[in-house]
C-alpha cells in the first residue's frame, strides 16, 4: 500500500498541470498520483496519458465526463488505494523538500500512532504579489504529537482549509464522502463533513502546499464569486444541513465547526452585499431565515456574534459598515 493517494483535478488545465504533477513525482515509490481528466477539451488528457506512459507505477489516470471539481475529487476518492489522502488542485503545486518531510511524518504514523487527519501549512501564490502570505498553526495546536480536540485553540481567522489538510482514505470512505457535481466552493464541504468524525490530529509545521491565486478566471475571484452566488449559497446550506444534523460529542470540535460555518455564512452574506442587486439581496435573507427555520439555536448563535448580528439584518446602514469591516480584512489578509 502506497503511504499517500494525491489526487489532482483537471479541467482544461495544459497550461499549469505540468507544474502540479512534476512537483509530486519526487514521491514516486511512495505516493500514488491520481489525474482526473474532468472531460478537458484541451490537451489535458494527452498531458496526463502521457505522464501516466512515463511513470506507471506512480501515476494513474482516470478520464470521465464533466462533472465539475468536487466530482473529480469524488472520482479520485474512490480510485485511491493510498492509506492517506491529499488533493492538489491542478493549478496549484506543492514545496518538494516539505513534501519529503510529509512523506517522512505518514510513515511514522503506523498501527496505534495512526491519525485521521495530518494539519501542514500553505502559502498564497498571488499573482503580482511580492510578499507571499504563510498560513501556519503555530500556537493553535501542538506540534509533533498526536493530539485532539480539546488541546486545539484554533480561532476566527485561523481555519483548517483543503490546503492545508491530508485526511486518513478510510475515514472518507467510511463516511461515504461524495461531493457535489457541477457545483463551486466544495472545498469547504470536503473540509468539513469529515471534521465531524476526526478525533486523531497531527501537525507537521511546514509551508507544504502553494495555492495560487489572482488569475481573472478563478473561481474564488471575487466577482466570479459574486457572479456564482447560488452555488456559494447550496454549499452554505448543506453545511448548515451538516452541522444541525450532527450531533459531535466532543465540544472543542464541535465550537471549531461552528466557526467554520459562521466564516462562510459571512462570505455569503458579504457577497450578497456587495452585489447589492435586490435578487441577491432578498437571497441574503432567505439564507438567514432558512438557519432560523432548520436550527433556531443555530441562529441564536450566530445573531449573539458582532458580524451575525449585521449580517441577519438589512438597510444601507448596515450595508455600508460591514463592506467597509470588510475592505480592511482584504487589505490586512490579502485575499481576491
Amino acid at each position: 500500500m502506497k503511504i499517500l493517494s494525491v489526487v489532482v483535478p483537471a479541467y482544461n488545465s495544459e497550461d499549469y498541470l505540468h507544474r502540479a504533477v512534476d512537483s509530486l513525482l519526487s514521491g514516486a515509490g511512495d505516493v500514488e498520483i491520481i489525474i482526473v481528466n474532468d472531460g478537458s477539451t484541451d490537451k489535458t488528457e494527452e498531458i496526463a496519458n502521457q505522464y501516466q506512459e512515463a511513470y506507471p507505477d506512480t501515476v494513474k489516470v482516470v478520464h470521465q465526463k464533466n462533472g465539475g471539481h468536487g466530482d473529480a475529487v469524488t472520482t479520485g476518492l474512490y480510485a485511491a488505494t493510498g492509506r492517506y489522502f491529499k488533493v492538489v488542485d491542478s493549478d496549484d503545486w506543492v514545496n518538494e523538500s516539505a513534501y519529503q518531510r510529509v512523506i517522512k511524518q505518514l510513515k511514522q504514523l503506523t498501527n496505534n500512532r495512526q491519525v485521521d487527519m495530518l494539519v501542514t501549512n500553505y502559502v498564497y501564490e498571488k499573482v503580482g504579489a511580492f510578499h507571499k502570505k504563510r498560513v501556519t498553526y503555530k500556537r493553535a495546536i501542538p506540534e509533533n504529537k498526536v493530539f485532539g480536540w480539546n488541546e486545539t485553540k484554533l480561532r476566527q481567522g485561523n481555519y483548517l482549509l483543503v490546503h492545508s489538510i491530508i485526511f486518513k482514505t478510510d475515514l472518507l470512505k467510511r463516511i461515504n464522502l461524495h461531493l457535489p457535481r457541477h457545483t463551486f466552493y466544495v472545498d469547504n464541504l470536503f473540509v468539513f463533513e469529515p471534521m465531524h468524525y476526526v478525533k486523531r490530529i497531527y501537525y507537521l509545521n511546514v509551508d507544504f502546499y502553494r495555492y495560487f491565486i489572482g488569475r481573472e478566471d478563478q473561481s474564488v475571484n471575487e466577482n466570479k464569486m459574486i457572479e456564482q452566488i447560488d452555488q456559494q449559497l447550496f454549499v452554505n446550506k448543506k453545511m448548515i444541513e451538516l452541522y444541525s444534523s450532527n450531533q459531535v460529542e466532543d465540544e472543542s470540535c464541535r465550537q471549531y465547526l461552528f466557526q467554520f460555518l459562521e466564516i462562510v455564512t459571512t462570505v455569503s452574506s458579504v457577497l450578497a452585499l456587495k452585489s447589492n442587486t435586490e435578487e441577491d439581496l432578498w437571497k441574503k435573507e432567505m439564507l438567514w431565515n432558512y438557519i432560523e427555520i432548520l436550527d433556531p439555536d443555530l441562529y441564536a448563535q450566530l445573531r449573539k456574534r458582532f458580524l451575525g448580528a449585521l449580517l441577519s439584518r438589512k438597510g444601507f446602514g448596515i450595508r455600508y459598515f460591514v463592506l467597509r469591516i470588510y475592505k480592511t480584512c482584504q487589505r490586512i489578509y490579502g485575499f481576491n
